[in-house]
């Protein structure tokens, strides 16, 4: 077939070239080129000549990964971003609730030969553990010193930190009158006194619970007192007051009812006054173990 398209009553029009574009037969290859439109494809390889080039919507060919990446440097006037240096670690403390270990010193030598003047000097001056830094005053303790009953309660409270005496404020009304209805005081002396004291003498922070580090320092302290005072009968009031004077972990609800000992000085176990300020109904229990002490050191003669 001819290369042009005869028309009846004109010249044969020139036809494009288009034969490198194999899949146009002769019939739509003449009427895209009467539209006007040129088709474009890629040579055959081998073809001579120089290469078409690529129409102005063809997407440009990216250059090879490798290639682009490159290190950009800083935009002039603007310092690079600094490195991020990481936090410190913040410290490790205690949990909430639990406090640190106390740094213990030594005690006073020579405790259980003390008399009383030297024993209640050296409780005020006794900084064998740290609660000699938040003290306000040593409890050292009050009543008559010859009584046939003593008390033994646990730590000092805020009022009694503040006054230096043991068992004030509500829990010391409460037990006046638990005193005054034996037909005893801390204010008497002989078979109507009571003399009264603490295992510990200095107040623990904020009225937490005593370490055992804390109450092992002081237990001396209280030991010699009991020599001293030679009572008839103690009542250990408290958890602490227990478990000092007997070195146990059993409830007092186990313990109560029964006669235990102490340096050979029998000793009854009832709850604590400030105990009894927060569960009234247990008063009945404590009425019952006070009586008990009392028919206890009258059995002593």
């Amino acid at each position: 077939m001819s290369g042009e398209l005869p028309v009846q009553g004109q010249e044969p029009v020139p036809v494009p070239d288009t034969s490198f574009v194999p899949q146009l037969d002769a019939r739509q290859r003449a009427m895209l080129s009467e539209m006007g439109v040129r088709v474009w494809a890629p040579r055959p390889a081998g073809a001579s000549g120089t290469a078409p080039e690529a129409p102005a919507s063809a997407p440009a060919v990216p250059p090879p990964v490798a290639s682009a990446v490159r290190a950009s440097p800083a935009p002039v006037g603007r310092a690079a971003p600094a490195r991020e240096t990481p936090a410190p670690a913040a410290p490790v403390r205690p949990a909430a609730g639990k406090p640190a270990t106390v740094a213990l010193q030594p005690r006073p030598a020579g405790i259980g030969s003390m008399d009383w003047p030297a024993l209640q000097a050296a409780v005020a001056g006794c900084e064998a553990c740290g609660l000699c830094h938040s003290r306000k005053n040593t409890v050292f303790g009050s009543g008559d010193i010859h009584a046939g009953l003593m008390i033994v309660g646990e730590a000092p409270g805020e009022n009694e930190d503040l006054q230096g005496q043991p068992f004030v404020g509500a829990a010391g009304q409460l037990l006046d009158n638990m005193l005054r209805a034996v037909g005893r005081s801390r204010t008497g002396g002989g078979a109507q006194g009571a003399y009264i004291a603490n295992v510990l003498k200095c107040r623990p922070p904020a009225n937490r619970n005593p370490l055992p580090e804390e109450v092992a320092q002081c237990e001396p302290y209280l030991a010699r007192q009991v020599a001293l005072v030679q009572p008839r009968i103690i009542i250990a009031m408290g958890r602490f007051a227990v478990q000092s004077l007997l070195q146990t972990q059993e409830p007092i609800g186990k313990l109560r009812g029964q006669v235990h000992r102490y340096q050979g000085v029998p000793v009854i176990v009832t709850y604590h006054p400030a105990y009894l300020l927060r569960t009234p109904t247990d008063k009945a229990k404590a009425w019952a173990d006070l009586c008990l002490a009392m028919d206890t050191a009258a059995e002593q003669g």
